[in-house]
């Protein structure tokens, strides 16, 4: 069990931020063991042969992320330093990581390794395993040469795996950003943490993580703590709060469960007779903060349209809208909540 202090100052410097880079090492673990994140089989089941045909492509990332282990080498999913990173971004931060930061990491990874291999499940591949002993013999020897061959199969993972569902897994994101916000901003950090993850508790100014092969406290000294919202680091949690990186927390997003769901079709017929179906649809919706592109993708209808839509509901009163970096996402008022309550009772 991880315990983390907060003084009244952290609390005011707490902040959110998403990681392309965090959701390409969290997409690795569920690759590998994909029993364990059954949300995601969908992607999976197109994801993993390319990943297949592409073998030993991506050889040094997969060794930096071990199943099963609790411990990811921490350089390999740096705190994002602004709300809205780009990959290529993280992926520049991640080149100037400190040479020998990477090889402490790395002979923390080997500490811990061995004993998450005895207990490693039936089918093991030994084969494999020595491709990973050789990938980070390499990377600890010459760390400048594997940081920028870590970037580089990054960005070709991406390419392959992530980037055609990025739209989706963005908007997932920028939507829990949104939320969380306005979670801590109506109620304080016991609204924030009330259901952030069944394993992460509020009381008493101390945040509890329940990790099953951790036990720890960190005391927060002004640094604050980073949440940062994930697809496919469901269902557990990350936690990054060995020095010298600012302490994180990274989470599963809210609404990950109908992530790669089809589109379903939902109605209230009474209301779509005053304000039509189209606008009753974006209002259903709206459940979580959305944007236009992704209102599209679920509802049919072409972007204009729902912009369109989007701003005669917008006058009306019934929905309204946030900006993070450069996406605007649009959330239901109380005015439209207390609307489609009466009409579904």
């Amino acid at each position: 069990m991880l315990t983390i202090g907060f003084s009244t100052y952290d609390l005011a410097v707490m902040r959110f931020a998403f990681s392309p880079m965090q959701e390409i090492v969290a997409s690795v673990r569920v690759l590998k063991d994909p029993a364990a994140h059954a949300l995601h089989v969908p992607w999976v089941k197109q994801v993993a042969p390319r990943v297949a045909a592409a073998a030993g492509a991506f050889d040094l990332l997969f060794a930096l992320v071990p199943v099963p282990s609790w411990y990811i080498p921490d350089f390999v999913t740096p705190p994002p330093t602004t709300p809205v990173p780009d990959l290529q971004t993280e992926l520049a931060d991640l080149r100037r990581i400190a040479l020998q930061r990477v090889r402490t990491d790395l002979d923390r990874l080997a500490t811990l390794r061995d004993p998450a291999r005895r207990s490693a499940p039936a089918g093991w591949d030994d084969a494999q395993a020595r491709i990973d002993d050789a990938e980070l013999h390499a990377m600890w020897t010459d760390p400048a040469a594997g940081l920028d061959r870590l970037a580089r199969q990054m960005n070709d993972y991406w390419r392959l795996a992530v980037s055609e569902y990025w739209p989706r897994l963005r908007s997932l994101l920028e939507a829990d950003v949104v939320h969380r916000a306005r979670r801590l901003a109506d109620g304080g950090p016991t609204s924030l943490f009330a259901d952030l993850a069944p394993s992460v508790s509020w009381q008493d100014d101390q945040l509890t993580i329940v990790h099953p092969r951790f036990v720890g406290h960190r005391q927060l000294d002004g640094e604050g703590l980073l949440l940062v919202p994930s697809a496919f680091v469901w269902p557990t949690v990350f936690s990054s709060t060995m020095p010298p990186w600012q302490p994180t927390l990274t989470y599963p997003a809210r609404g990950v469960a109908t992530l790669w769901e089809k589109p379903t079709t939902a109605a209230a017929p009474a209301l779509e007779r005053v304000i039509g179906r189209s606008r009753t649809r974006l209002l259903l919706e709206l459940d979580a903060p959305a944007s236009t592109t992704e209102l599209a993708y679920r509802t049919g209808l072409t972007p204009g349209a729902v912009s369109q839509h989007l701003g005669l509901l917008r006058s009306a009163g019934l929905v309204d809208a946030s900006r993070s970096g450069r996406l605007v996402l649009y959330f239901r008022t109380d005015a439209s909540d207390m609307l489609l309550t009466e009409v579904r009772d």
